[in-house]
């Protein structure tokens, strides 16, 4: 396991502050030239930001640390999904301070930290959560993950406020049907009237996240036209059968061919209108894992990683072994042989690096965009 205490390590860092500085004194002295004078404070901000968050990523891919943390707040919830071995209260529940969630991610300097559970909104110290994590001016990027049912206009604000860069809000149907398959009726047309009401707002930091499965497979499309509707991005993650040990979600051999045909459809989709968030590596992935059942060469440990309620640490969060360093993670990802998922945190941190640079360039370069728009 690399030491980031080690000399290549802080020359890294060093290194990574030294490009930064030149890179906002250049944006600055530049600064009509790029961007419209109306924002021209939050855009500058925006700028150096994303320049340190692509510079943190190549020094973190390069020194072997985490590209995304997954930090699990909670494991109760307030659903009950088909596709989730969570679900209801957890009694006596040890937790990490707010405090205690800072300094990790201080000490791990992931790219991205994703906050989870469970459902995160079931803490009530969410928001000194998010402060203690976030950067103003660095990384990391920081996601919130949620079923949406106790989001609200107020909730979003005050979290947009305390640092979270964008909200992952699930959605796998585009209509009732995910009220039954999560477990809280009336979540579908709640999550719809949250979307609209945002739309006013001068950014609207939502990406709608949808599980690729058996039963949803051919609504896709359906779910990015939704998507573009709304507003907002939309992510496709594959389901996973290892957390409930039920296979019938899986996509059955009889289906590929259809999925591989709709998995086109996105891609061209994603060309033309720019609001769906998969990688085309990621795509092109998803129907040889559903076709094998796996997927080998997982760098949970390395690349992703989870920090429990706790603050041990996990490779991942289907895994449910616990850590206390990062010697003892490496040491399990030297070991594992598992491959039985494609979730969105391992398909977006296993990217080649040129899939990571030029998929974060080209998000930069559409948010840039629509910031101007807003403008």
């Amino acid at each position: 396991m690399a030491d980031f205490s080690h000399p290549f390590c802080r020359r890294f860092d060093h290194a990574e502050n030294a490009l930064y500085f030149l890179a906002s004194r250049k944006a600055s002295l530049s600064t009509t030239s790029f961007f419209r004078l109306g924002a021209k404070g939050r855009t500058m901000n925006r700028f150096k930001r994303n320049w340190r968050l692509l510079l943190r990523g190549i020094g973190n891919y390069l020194t072997h640390r985490p590209l995304c943390i997954s930090f699990e707040v909670t494991y109760a919830c307030n659903a009950r999904c088909r596709h989730c071995h969570l679900g209801g209260p957890v009694a006596n529940e040890t937790r990490a301070s707010p405090a205690e969630f800072g300094k990790i991610s201080q000490w791990l300097r992931p790219v991205v930290a994703q906050i989870s559970g469970g459902e995160p909104l079931l803490r009530k110290d969410l928001e000194e959560i998010v402060r203690a994590i976030h950067r103003p001016e660095g990384p990391p990027f920081i996601v919130v993950t949620t079923n949406g049912a106790l989001l609200n206009r107020k909730r979003y604000e005050s979290l947009r406020a305390a640092g979270v860069d964008e909200f992952s809000l699930s959605l796998d149907y585009p209509d009732e049907r995910h009220d039954d398959f999560r477990g809280i009726p009336g979540l579908f047309r709640k999550i719809e009237s949250l979307v609209r009401e945002l739309a006013p707002l001068d950014e609207k930091a939502i990406t709608l996240s949808c599980v690729i499965q058996n039963d949803n497979f051919k609504d896709l499309l359906r779910l990015a036209e939704l998507a573009r509707n709304w507003g907002v991005r939309i992510n496709f993650s594959t389901y996973t059968w290892m957390r409930t040990n039920d296979r019938s979600f899986m996509i059955q051999p009889e289906n590929l061919q259809a999925l591989r045909k709709i998995i086109s459809e996105l891609m061209e989709f994603k060309k033309k209108y720019g609001t769906i968030y998969t990688s085309d590596y990621v795509f092109h992935l998803m129907p040889e894992y559903f076709e094998k059942g796996e997927l080998p060469n997982c760098q949970a440990g390395r690349r992703f990683f989870i920090v429990n309620p706790d603050g041990r640490l996990s490779p991942c969060g289907l895994i449910l072994k616990y850590y206390s360093s990062l010697e003892e993670l490496e040491a399990f990802r030297k070991e594992n042989t598992c491959g039985s998922c494609y979730t969105s945190i391992r398909a977006g941190t296993e990217r080649p690096p040129r899939y990571l640079l030029f998929d974060n360039i080209n998000l930069f370069r559409k948010r840039k965009k629509e910031h101007a728009f807003r403008s």
